[in-house]
């Protein structure tokens, strides 16, 4: 499950990162992003081959919608049934992407109380996640361009707060995700979606008001006091950019 994520770098500097050749989109910084907000998400041209960083509505329509507010449902895509919902199967073949973030946010259930925490790369470089993209065409002629999140089991450390995580993408993987490779065999693929290793994650309990998709702000990030995590979770945040 990856229901909020934070993306506090400028689009330049993911662009950078990412070595995107289209222009800039013009997406300011989140703390909490949420489901149905544009996502800045790095995909490859058909016709030049070129990386190219796009806003994307998160939240995938499947070409085959009646209505676009099915996209609310479509926020992750469970990556061990890809190649066989019918939502997500075409993409999978044909419309890989990398959704880019500094960070997600997940929630730990003790009985009826929950707790925040935020997770993200330890040495605070950005966070690649698996997606996929698609297309629709609405009555008028428009077409919205949305996308989705690749999820998989948890690794030991996560399991703890909850039973999935997004797919982490290390970099010698880009390539292949956003098919710049030949095309990519099935076992090719279902290699690639598999837990990021927890040693190179930061893990710390944050104020549970990041849940409200009105707070956003910097200090969503800040430690809890108040919260008393397990120990194997209790790391420092890294040292992210403004």
């Amino acid at each position: 499950m990856c229901g909020r994520y934070f993306q506090q770098r400028g689009p330049a500097d993911v662009a950078r990162y990412f070595e995107t050749a289209s222009p800039v989109p013009n997406l300011v910084a989140s703390w909490n992003r949420a489901p149905t907000r544009d996502a800045l998400v790095v995909r490859r041209h058909p016709e030049t081959g070129a990386r190219h960083l796009d806003a994307l509505r998160w939240g995938l329509v499947p070409r085959w919608a009646k209505d676009p507010a099915i996209g609310s449902r479509m926020i992750n895509a469970r990556g061990e049934s890809l190649a066989e919902k019918p939502a997500f199967r075409d993409a999978y073949a044909k419309r890989r992407c990398i959704v880019t973030a500094d960070g997600f946010y997940e929630w730990r259930a003790d009985g009826k109380a929950k707790q925040a925490y935020a997770v993200a790369m330890r040495d605070g470089a950005p966070m690649p996640l698996a997606g996929l993209w698609e297309g629709w065409r609405a009555p008028d002629g428009s077409i919205l361009r949305s996308c989705t999140i690749v999820t998989t089991a948890a690794n030991p450390r996560l399991a703890a707060i909850h039973d999935r995580m997004p797919v982490i993408l290390p970099r010698d993987a880009w390539p292949l995700w956003l098919g710049e490779e030949p095309a990519a065999s099935p076992d090719e693929l279902a290699a690639v979606l598999r837990p990021y290793p927890q040693e190179g994650l930061a893990v710390w309990p944050v104020d549970n008001r990041v849940g409200r998709v009105t707070e956003n702000d910097r200090g969503l990030l800040a430690r809890d006091p108040l919260a008393a995590p397990p120990p194997e979770l209790d790391d420092p945040p890294p040292a992210l950019p403004d």
